[in-house]
Order: structure tokens, then C-alpha cells, then sequence
């Protein structure tokens, strides 16, 4: 597994004794803000869920056509013992750390991969408003490090639709890695955070180091 947590990666490998290969997306030029400070500025606003389906965000395409699906690019990037892949970007073996919940997975069929702000919860924040495209282009962000991870099945279903108030990764030293992504993603996308979430990102960010996180205007 790669050590995601922009600004936090080398806080992320050591604590989860993980490697951090160099960064392998394509990245715009970022702009650094520290992470206490990027939880202050995200708008507040009261959830809406009105019209919400799992089918407004296309997801899982072949952006590059290169034959591989955004699914399998992540599964891909953040392999630790590589696969092989024939065909049409079949992987057979391989494999893969959940920082969740501190677990290797030896067969990608076992794995999820998780949106950081799930889907429901981004239209909840603000995605309703945007177009079929930029729905799109949420679901298959491989241009943001923090946008989709590999992790457990079991581990994605328990998060489910929640937000960090309702839900942190059962693996306790994974928490600062997963705010600090949750924010960054809620930063690039320009999405909201209704009262009780920021109440909980203030609070539980202060245990946090508050180093910068790189945001990338999508």
C-alpha cells in the first residue's frame, strides 16, 4: 500500500509500517494548507439526500482506455506484491494492505474500493448540483491520492455512506491518515460539512499532527 495521506506520508508508513513508493498520478500544480486550517475553511451547510442514486456517479470506466478500469488502476498502484495481469486487466494474485484495518489481502477479489467521501455523502454535500460529467470525474478521480483506496470488503461496508462522526477505520492509528484525507477530498471538491461533522473534524484533528495537505482543485 502507498502511504496516501498527502503531507502525512511518511507519518502514515511509520505508523503503519507500510513502504511509500513515489507518487504515481498525474497531480495539478497544488496549493498547501494546514490541515486545522482546511477544516475551518469548508462552507457549512445542513445535508440534503433529495434524489440521490448510486447510478448519477458513472464510475469504474477506462478513462485512459488502456484496459484497465478505474477500479483495477488503484487496485494497481497500491498492490504490495505485484499480480499478474492478462487479458483485459484480469489480476490474478497479488497482494494488498487495508489500512483500515490493518489487514492483508491476498486476492483482490476480497478488496473494496472505497470512495474517502462516498458518493452518497459528496451529492449530500453538494454533488447534486453538478453535472453528469463531473459526477463522473468524481468517481474515477485517479488524479487526487486521497480520493480511492483499497481496502477490505468488510471494512468499505461498515463505513458505508458515513461520515467521520458516524464512523473512523477500526485500526486506531489510521485515524489522523483518514481525517487528513477525508479533508483533502472535501477541499478539492469544493464540498460542504454540515454542523456536526466539522464540530467533529475540529476535534479530532487536534490530536493530529497539523502538518499541510496539497489540494488540487478539481
Amino acid at each position: 500500500m502507498r502511504g496516501r495521506c498527502v503531507g502525512l506520508a511518511v507519518v502514515c508508513a511509520v505508523t503503519l509500517g507500510v513502504a511509500v513508493p513515489g507518487a504515481a498520478r498525474a497531480a495539478a500544480a497544488p496549493e498547501e494548507i494546514l490541515l486545522r486550517e482546511a477544516v475551518a475553511r469548508l462552507s457549512v451547510a445542513e445535508e440534503n439526500r433529495e434524489g440521490y442514486h448510486h447510478d448519477a456517479f458513472k464510475h469504474w470506466v477506462d478513462t485512459d482506455r488502456d484496459g484497465c478500469s478505474t477500479r483495477a488502476e488503484v487496485l494497481l498502484e497500491e498492490v504490495v506484491e505485484p499480480p499478474q495481469v492478462t487479458g483485459r486487466c484480469t489480476l490474478t494474485g497479488g497482494r494488498w494492505y487495508s489500512f483500515y484495518d490493518d489487514t492483508h489481502v491476498d486476492d483482490a477479489h476480497g478488496l473494496d474500493i472505497d470512495y474517502m467521501v462516498a458518493l452518497a455523502e459528496a451529492w449530500d454535500s453538494g454533488a447534486r448540483d453538478w453535472t453528469a460529467q463531473r459526477r463522473e470525474d468524481y468517481a474515477n478521480d485517479l488524479a487526487e491520492l486521497d480520493a480511492l483506496w483499497a481496502v477490505t470488503a468488510r471494512s468499505n461496508r461498515g463505513k458505508a455512506d458515513q461520515d467521520p462522526r458516524q464512523w473512523m477505520p477500526p485500526h486506531q492509528p489510521a485515524a489522523c491518515c483518514y481525517l487528513t484525507a477525508w479533508v483533502t477530498v472535501k477541499t478539492r471538491r469544493q464540498l460542504t460539512v454540515d454542523p456536526a461533522e466539522r464540530a467533529t473534524l475540529t476535534a479530532l484533528t487536534r490530536d493530529c499532527p497539523d502538518v499541510p495537505i496539497t489540494t488540487r482543485p478539481a
